[in-house]
């Protein structure tokens, strides 16, 4: 369930501009009437609002499945919680500023109390975003479920069935398996936290492998069947084995999010499912816990979508990072691509038509949002020197 975005009754022209479309970049104009785009290429001037992009890129707002940075704005430190309407509030601009305009907040639904993480925080969370008014951004739930812990279930079964969710993904956070394959990294992640106890860390591990695959297929399997019932997509978290994947999508997985070797990516991609990876892995040149780099993964044609992850600055950097592709290729990962993949089709695209989701970009020395346009109303502007 998305949030309210108050759409703009007006015309709006951005003009003077280097625009990305999904398969060129032409230079030109942007015609928006209401909430939609109506023209591209040549545009009159006559608009009740101009925005002169001054030679700047011009791109699709950015659609971002897979954002946990709202942990960060309701607990800045561990155990100093926020508000609920400012964390979501600074969420939002920080968001926009960044140039995402339809945000899936990845809420975790894990019980790990140290950490800030519990599934009834998780759904109250998400009540939050789904009665959230008065936001720039398109705000929606990506509720993530931990699939070892029985409660944690019972609370995303709950959201889905209240039709919160647009996107519902499972995850299982088991030592030796997925981003944790190592036992000991599992233990030292956890222990070098700074909000567990060596004895905590154990007691984890000992919580975690007690449940046996079967019991984690099955599930799996119950909250795919649920979401897919009230018509949310689906995702599966740092599947490492190619056979397991093929498993999932069986079971009507519809993408695969952080796969952890590059053999699951490529089986994901023969089978038809959405292989989506980290933003921040493909700005930063590795991945944070040794596994499959987002550069590697790309240069197999094995990433259909990027991610914001923890960082949503590296979702608005990573489509400049050279990887041998042409620029609009780079920027479908972060509009267009994932659009599709959760059946948003009016969105990601600068085309007459599409939702007038629009920002004006300068690349040097590192990619800002210099104008940003949501559902037709310009929203956000940080200009050096105005235009």
């Amino acid at each position: 369930m998305s949030t309210t975005v108050q759409a703009s009754e007006e015309s709006l022209a951005v003009v003077g501009a280097r625009i990305v479309t999904t398969d060129r970049v032409i230079d030109g104009g942007v015609r928006i009437e209401g909430d939609r785009i109506v023209d591209v290429g040549v545009v009159d001037h006559d608009a009740d609002t101009v925005i002169d992009a001054g030679g700047s890129l011009v791109l699709p707002g950015l659609i971002d499945l897979h954002g946990d940075d709202i942990e960060g704005h309701l607990h800045p430190r561990s155990g100093a919680r926020m508000s609920l309407p400012m964390a979501l509030a600074t969420a939002d601009r920080a968001n926009i500023s960044a140039g995402i305009t339809t945000k899936f907040h990845a809420i975790s639904f894990e019980l790990d109390e140290e950490a800030d993480r519990s599934p009834e925080l998780a759904a109250l969370l998400s009540d939050a975003i789904a009665g959230a008014t008065s936001l720039l951004v398109d705000h929606r739930l990506h509720a993530r479920c931990e699939v070892t812990q029985q409660e944690c279930i019972d609370a995303v079964l709950e959201v889905i069935k209240n039709g919160d969710a647009d996107l519902v993904s499972v995850m299982s956070h088991v030592p030796g398996k997925g981003q944790f394959r190592d036992v000991e990294a599992f233990k030292t992640y956890y222990e070098n936290s700074a909000n567990h106890t060596v004895e905590e860390a154990e007691s984890m591990i000992q919580t975690r492998t007690d449940v046996s695959m079967a019991r984690i297929r099955d599930r799996v399997d119950r909250v795919i069947g649920a979401a897919h019932d009230a018509g949310a997509v689906t995702a599966s978290h740092d599947d490492e084995d190619p056979a397991e994947v093929e498993r999932l999508a069986a079971a009507g997985i519809d993408i695969t999010e952080y796969p952890i070797t590059l053999q699951t990516a490529t089986r994901a991609t023969d089978v038809g499912v959405t292989t989506a990876m980290g933003a921040p892995n493909l700005v930063r040149g590795e991945s944070q816990w040794g596994n499959l780099s987002t550069a590697d993964a790309i240069d197999a044609r094995a990433v259909d979508v990027l991610l914001a992850d923890y960082h949503p600055p590296s979702l608005l950097a990573a489509p400049f990072v050279d990887t041998g592709e042409p620029l609009p290729a780079r920027v479908r990962r972060v509009t267009a691509n994932p659009a599709d993949a959760v059946g948003l089709y009016d969105r990601g695209r600068i085309e007459p038509g599409a939702r007038a989701d629009v920002l004006v970009v300068d690349p040097d020395p590192t990619p800002t949002v210099a104008r940003a346009v949501v559902a037709g109303q310009p929203v956000y502007r940080a200009e050096r020197g105005g235009r």
